[in-house]
C-alpha cells in the first residue's frame, strides 16, 4: 500500500493510528516482497499473523496459497479486515495477542510458521510465550525494533548478548535480514527497525527442559555483573550448585553473559540431574 493510499484510506475511516498499540503502518511494498520471498511460504502453510493492521501482508500472504490465523486487538481494524478480506483461507481473531492461548489456537493446525510485522509492545514477551509452546513454531520472520533484533540473534561475547537470547537460540537459528528506516512507516516510529529470521533447529529442548532452561537463564541473567554462583546458590541452595559448578568444570568467578547458548542447555541439564 502506497502512502498516498493509506493517508486516503485513514481519513476515510476518521482512523487516528494510535501509538500506544504500536500502530505503525508498513507502506513500502520492496519490504514486504522482501519478508515474502525471506519467508518462502508455501501453498498450505499453515501461517499465523500479529497485528495485521490493513492487511497489507496479510494479503500477500494470502496470494501463496497460505491457510493464516491472524490476531488483531484494535475492533476498528478488525471490522476492516472482516469487511475486505473474505476468503476461505483467512482466519481472523480478535484479541490481545499476549491473552490468547496460541497453543489452543493452533493445535489442530500442526506445525505452523509466524509471520509479521510485530507491534513492538508486545514482541518480546509474545516471543517468550511462542518458544514457551510445546511445538513451538517452525519458522518465523518478523519486523522488530532493530535493538531487540540485535538482543535476540546477538551471541556471547556481545554487549546486547541476554537471557532473551539465549531462551530463544535454544530452539532457532536467529539472523537478521536487513535493517529497516523509520521512513518506510506512517507514522513513523521512534526507533529503527529490522527483519529477523528465526529457524527451528532439528534438535532443542522439549517444552519441560525449556521451562527448567528458562528459569535458571533468568536467574543467572538477572544481575549480570555479578558472578552467577551467588545467583543461582540462592534459588537452588548452595550445595547444589557446588555440585553443579564441579559437574560442568565451572569457576565460581564465571559470569552469565561469558557462557555459550550450549553450555546454559548442558548446565540446565546436569542441574536437572543433580535436583532429582
Amino acid at each position: 500500500m502506497k502512502k498516498s493510499d493509506l493517508l486516503k484510506l485513514l481519513d476515510n475511516l476518521e482512523f487516528h493510528p494510535g501509538k500506544i498499540l504500536g500502530q505503525n503502518f508498513l507502506i513500502d511494498d520492496n519490504l514486504l516482497d522482501f519478508i515474502i520471498r525471506s519467508s518462502n511460504p508455501n501453498s498450505g502453510d499453515e501461517v499465523l499473523e500479529v497485528g495485521p493492521g490493513f492487511g497489507v501482508l496479510t494479503r500477500k500472504l494470502l496470494q501463496t496459497g497460505v491457510n493464516l490465523t491472524a490476531i488483531e486487538f484494535d475492533h476498528r481494524l478488525a471490522d476492516y479486515l472482516r469487511k475486505n478480506i473474505t476468503t476461505d483461507a483467512f482466519e481472523l481473531v480478535e484479541a490481545d495477542v499476549l491473552r490468547v492461548d496460541i497453543e489452543s489456537l493452533m493445535a489442530k493446525k500442526g506445525d505452523f510458521k509466524c509471520i509479521a510485522n510485530l507491534p513492538y509492545a508486545v514482541s518480546s514477551p509474545f516471543l517468550a510465550n511462542l518458544i514457551s509452546l510445546n511445538l513451538p513454531p517452525k519458522y518465523m520472520c518478523f519486523m522488530l525494533q532493530k535493538e531487540v533484533g540485535q538482543r535476540l540473534a546477538a551471541h556471547v561475547g556481545v554487549k546486547n548478548y541476554g537471557g532473551l537470547s539465549v531462551r530463544v537460540q535454544a530452539i532457532y537459528d536467529v539472523k537478521i535480514l536487513r535493517t529497516v528506516p523509520k521512513q518506510v512507516f506512517l507514522p513513523p516510529p521512534d526507533v529503527d527497525s529490522a527483519i529477523v529470521q528465526f529457524v527451528r533447529k532439528d534438535t532443542y529442548p522439549a517444552k519441560n527442559e525449556m521451562d527448567k532452561l528458562s528459569k535458571l537463564v533468568k536467574v543467572a541473567f538477572s544481575q549480570r555483573r555479578k558472578q552467577m554462583f551467588k545467583l543461582l546458590a540462592n534459588l537452588y541452595g548452595k550445595e547444589n550448585i557446588v555440585k553443579l559448578y564441579e559437574v560442568a568444570q565451572l569457576n565460581k568467578t564465571v559470569r552469565a553473559e561469558q557462557l555459550t547458548v550450549e553450555e546454559f542447555i548442558s548446565l540446565s541439564n546436569d542441574l536437572t540431574n543433580i535436583l532429582d
